[in-house]
């Protein structure tokens, strides 16, 4: 059924498209379909990492658009497998048969980041000059959370954004290649974002340790009984989607608008019933 399920632009100022980069194979982009429309705002950069740290581009498109609709600059790993313009997966790539099955890799966030500031300083490049280098976020659902989470520490990252994810809360984090525990959270340096999906949302627990534990930085937890799947398939995104780009807008650009989501006892989020919301040093 999600395969025919239209792709979207998202509701920004900026209507998104998706597509792949030669010049960046074994990931895919999402962003403004019109560059030229951007005018002054500079792109700020979301590597995301996908559910159960999967190949498919397409695993969670229509949040992926919304974001990218608000003038980001989205790569994830992977390619289209599922959706409007999916190409057949390679036979001889190798099929996700349980958590242990790593798909693509952390390192593929940071190389993203990587190529991206390259295309900024091309000439040539449709990127040229339209990217922000001080506007960047890792963020990732469910294991791909654990990709945003180990690259955490990388010195250019500006804000973290975790969503239905967190490490275990007893003994080490095991999955698609990477191991870690609690002690992970003290690379992270930035203000850091949770988005969980209430009680029975299987990260639930994890993700509310983490930010208890996640002391040293600027912290927040919005969770929304939507369970692990979360708003992703909802229209736009749903929600979550509209969370997240207020963090981003908020934390890569400065926008006291977007920080009115979070900040004070008549936050918007504090406002919607949906929405439980926790913070810490945000003031």
């Amino acid at each position: 059924m999600r395969n025919q399920i239209p792709d979207t632009p998202g509701t920004g100022r900026f209507p998104a498209l998706k597509e792949t980069d030669p010049g960046l194979p074994g990931q895919a982009i999402f962003r403004p379909a019109d560059l030229d429309r951007l005018g002054n705002t500079r792109l700020g950069i979301y590597a995301f990492g996908n559910g159960a740290c999967t190949d498919d581009a397409g695993h969670t498109r229509l949040h992926l658009l919304e974001v990218a609709s608000h003038g980001y600059l989205v790569i994830v790993p992977g390619s289209f497998y599922t959706g409007p313009g999916r190409i057949e997966r390679p036979a001889n790539l190798p099929r996700l048969t349980s958590i242990d099955t790593a798909l693509t890799r952390h390192q593929q966030l940071e190389e993203a980041i990587s190529w991206a500031l390259k295309e900024n300083q091309r000439p040539g490049s449709r990127y040229y000059g339209r990217i922000d280098p001080n506007a960047i976020a890792v963020s990732g659902f469910s294991c791909g959370g654990l990709q945003a989470l180990m690259n955490a520490r990388d010195p250019r990252v500006r804000t973290v954004v975790i969503m239905n994810a967190g490490l275990f809360v007893d003994g080490p984090t095991s999955m698609a290649g990477m191991t870690a525990d609690k002690s992970l959270l003290k690379t992270v340096h930035t203000p850091t974002l949770y988005v969980l999906g209430g009680e029975t949302d299987i990260a639930y627990a994890a993700g509310m340790d983490d930010y208890e534990k996640l002391t040293h930085v600027p912290a927040a937890v919005a969770s929304i009984d939507k369970g692990h799947g979360g708003t992703y398939w909802e229209p736009n995104g749903g929600k979550a989607a509209q969370v997240v780009v207020k963090w981003l807008d908020w934390q890569l650009r400065g926008d006291a608008t977007a920080a009115r989501w979070f900040k004070g006892a008549d936050c918007v989020i504090c406002r919607d019933p949906e929405w439980t919301l926790k913070t810490r040093g945000l003031d």
